[in-house]
């Protein structure tokens, strides 16, 4: 199971973390990412970590924007927002695979139902 927490309404230029607590056994080594649906947009992948040695991976379009992070005491994957901006409106969701990483939705299997985030 995967739960995300943190969205909310945030101004231009302010920052916004993103948690998604995972739960619930997944693989040995798993992946988390992170997607993004904005109003009339497909969903796209932000930003994933890998369990095996916290690689991170992010969306080339969306460099610098995002810092993806994790503690794994707390099975708990981080999204950092740097400095929102009006097109980083929209719903966010975590997700899980099994093995190594990669943005495309269609290869994990497990979602979690989302926060929105609405930045004016």
């Amino acid at each position: 199971q995967l739960v995300e927490s943190g969205g909310g309404s945030v101004q231009a230029g302010g920052p916004l973390r993103l948690s998604c607590v995972v739960s619930g056994y997944i693989a040995r080594r798993t992946c988390v990412a992170w997607f993004r649906q904005s109003p009339g947009k497909e969903r796209k992948g932000v930003a994933a970590i890998y369990s095996g040695d916290s690689a991170t991976y992010y969306n080339d379009s969306l460099t610098g924007q995002f810092v993806i992070s994790h503690d794994a005491d707390k099975n708990t994957v981080y999204l950092q927002l740097v400095s929102a901006k009006p097109e980083d409106t929209g719903t966010y969701y975590c997700a899980a695979k099994a093995g190594y990483c990669s943005l495309f939705k269609v290869e994990y299997p497990h979602w979690g139902q989302g926060t929105q985030v609405t930045v004016s």
